[in-house]
């Protein structure tokens, strides 16, 4: 794990750890920051909120979900720009965007306990065959979606069970 001094604390996997093994790796457009995954993601979601919207210039966000403790950076951690969007804030307060300060691409949501990575980052190799553990189960936020997608989904005006369905 990383030591207390680390940006990003003690919740994610740490480069000396010998046990972790990566089955997944992601980079920012630059590829100066740059991390690894050790499992599977525990689910991924369409987000069609506002400020998903509006942070990611598209019509909704993919996001696939890892616990943070499996993800561990492997460059860039001191480029990571954290912006809490409930407060306007540059700083890490959780949940928040995490970024390259670099290029600007965004990494990821940092939450809690979790880890809300963005698949289109991660090397799938060419052409790219995106896992079964990465195609999103659902959406979330449906209710404030500009377009409407016409898939077998289930469509959650909120989070997911904890929400009307559409």
């Amino acid at each position: 794990m990383f030591s207390d001094t680390h940006p990003l604390g003690t919740a994610y996997a740490s480069l000396d750890d010998t046990t972790f093994v990566p089955l997944f790796r992601a980079a920012c457009f630059c590829g100066r920051v740059r991390y690894e995954v050790s499992a599977e993601p525990v689910d991924a979601k369409l987000c069609h909120c506002k400020a998903c919207q509006t942070l990611h210039g598209a019509p909704m966000q993919w996001a696939a979900l890892f616990h943070k403790q499996h993800v561990r950076f492997t460059a860039g951690t001191d480029l990571l720009r954290f912006y809490y969007s409930d407060r306007d804030l540059i700083a890490r307060v959780l949940p928040c965007k995490v970024s390259c300060s670099h290029c600007g691409t965004l990494i990821a949501d940092e939450g809690r306990r979790m880890w809300l990575a963005f698949p289109a980052l991660f090397d799938f190799g060419q052409p790219a065959t995106i896992p079964q553990s990465f195609k999103p189960t659902c959406h979330i936020f449906y209710g404030q979606r500009v377009i409407d997608i016409d898939d077998d989904l289930p469509k959650w005006l909120g989070h997911k069970h904890h929400s009307a369905r559409c």
